[in-house]
């Protein structure tokens, strides 16, 4: 455009310039050189033809310049107002942007590239009991023989934890897909891989593949995301570690004053505390249902408590259709169901390295499996219903006392209100409640590395008596490439 300025500014130049040469001879004005009145008329007619053709041209030029301007006008203006990326659909409107990749952009470098991230850690274990600490959770009354699990391996010594790869990315205007590998001493394992819509109309969205489920608060967190090195007792005696399943869900956001989130998941039905699957490949007399076999339903509110504060609160249930376990008589087989609440508190103080904010939270569980024995040595065990009505809490508080440093402090128990454990018809047998205190120091140089202190004191009931035991653990975790932000 800059080019058709000069041009025209030329023309324009030469156009006042023939002008003022013919308006230079006016009629009446002496003849010069010998030339007659009709000569010099002759001429002044030829002159003033020239700046008429002249003026046309450049009153041609300028109509094109203003086209040219007004097409660039409009361009710009276009360019302004499309996105980055690939063009979006009408009537898509941009849902949740907390999760990895949801920017609503696909750029040059990551639309075939997914950003990938490597988080290694390493642990050092120890108990008064020789490791003997490990096996006391699983066998607790009310618990033994059921599934259950402490979230991660352990051993006494050094272990190598887990180390996690996490890929993740933009697809398309449509879905971002994350995947995240767990390697550890025991192979590797997929702890997830899904595609979740980017834009979807009226405030849904649409996971689909292996994740953690959004019921409860610690449920969807990976271990890297912990306030300490192991698991809270009702998720590892309850749940079997966490609710991490193949399925979909669906989830609602409704334009609100505040956060609302609801949402649902059919999921195949995996898990070992509520969920778990045996099959005929066990015994012939277990059944083998298809899937999906879980069902699960969660909302979660976060009312406006202030600039610096953030509160959120929770509650969720789920439900499976089928759940097999050993029991003491035999295989038994039948239905679970579980429901909870969580409340989370977070307030910001604004200081260096995290000092004076702190976090403070809690999470009830309540499961109940009902199921009827199937197979067992004893024929006339066979039909015998097998209750067991059993829950927990866990309390925890992370204050960062120093920049960079946090205190953290827990408080989880099983069998708070419930842990009734029906084996006959006769009734049912009420256990004592597990219980645990933990204390953890944290150093964390930088937002990609973390050094941690801890120890546990817990007692459980084993056979009618109380079992105590005291655990220490050490452990560093590093951050490697781009990650994105969590979840509150």
């Amino acid at each position: 455009m800059t080019k058709t300025l000069a041009r025209a500014a030329l023309r324009l130049a030469a156009g006042l310039a023939v002008a003022a040469l013919a308006a230079s001879a006016a009629p009446g004005e002496e003849p010069k050189g010998g030339q007659t009145v009709e000569e010099k008329v002759r001429a002044l007619e030829a002159r003033q033809e020239e700046a008429r053709k002249a003026l046309e041209e450049l009153t041609r030029e300028l109509a094109a310049l203003r086209r040219e301007m007004d097409e660039a006008k409009a361009a710009g203006q276009a360019a302004a107002s499309r996105p980055a990326g690939p063009v979006e659909p009408k009537g898509l409107v941009p849902l949740d942007v907390g999760s990895i990749g949801s920017t609503g952009q696909v750029t040059s470098g990551t639309s075939f590239n997914p950003s990938i991230s490597v988080i290694p850690e390493g642990i050092y274990y120890a108990d008064d009991s020789s490791g003997g600490a490990l096996g006391l959770v699983p066998e607790a009354d009310g618990f033994a023989g059921t599934p259950t699990g402490e979230g991660r391996d352990l051993a006494r010594g050094f272990i190598l934890g887990e180390t996690e790869f996490t890929f993740s990315g933009a697809v398309d205007p449509y879905f971002d897909v994350t995947a995240i590998a767990s390697v550890s001493g025991d192979g590797i394992s997929l702890e997830e891989a899904y595609a979740r819509t980017r834009r979807f109309p009226a405030g849904l969205a649409l996971k689909a593949g292996k994740f953690y489920s959004a019921v409860g608060y610690a449920n969807r967190q990976h271990p890297h995301q912990w306030d300490f090195v192991d698991q809270s007792l009702p998720y590892a005696m309850l749940l079997g570690g966490a609710v991490n399943d193949v399925g979909v869900q669906v989830t609602y956001l409704p334009k609100t004053p505040f956060y609302v989130q609801v949402g649902a998941e059919a999921l195949q039905g995996e898990n070992p505390g509520v969920a778990n699957v045996l099959g005929p490949g066990v015994d012939p007399a277990l059944s083998d249902e298809a899937g999906p076999r879980l069902f699960t339903g969660f909302a979660k509110v976060a009312p406006n408590v202030g600039l610096d504060d953030a509160l959120q609160i929770g509650v969720s249930g789920g439900y499976s259709s089928q759940h097999q376990e050993e029991t003491v008589t035999g295989y038994a087989q039948g239905t679970a169901w579980f429901a909870g609440t969580d409340w989370v508190f977070k307030h910001d103080a604004s200081g260096t390295g995290g000092k004076g904010s702190f976090v403070l939270s809690a999470e009830y569980l309540y499961r109940e499996k009902r199921l009827n024995v199937a197979a067992s040595p004893d024929e006339a065990s066979v039909g015998t219903p097998w209750r067991a009505r059993q829950d927990g809490l866990t309390v925890s508080g992370v204050w960062g006392f120093v920049p960079r440093w946090t205190l953290n402090l827990r408080y989880d128990a099983v069998g708070v209100l419930a842990n009734d454990v029906a084996r006959d018809p006769l009734g049912s047998t009420s256990y004592d409640a597990s219980r645990r205190v933990s204390a953890a120091l944290t150093f964390n140089p930088t937002e990609f590395s973390r050094i941690r202190a801890q120890v546990n004191r817990g007692d459980v009931p084993i056979g009618g008596e109380r079992r105590r035991f005291v655990q220490l653990f050490l452990q560093y975790q590093l951050s490697l490439g781009a990650h994105g932000a969590h979840a509150f």
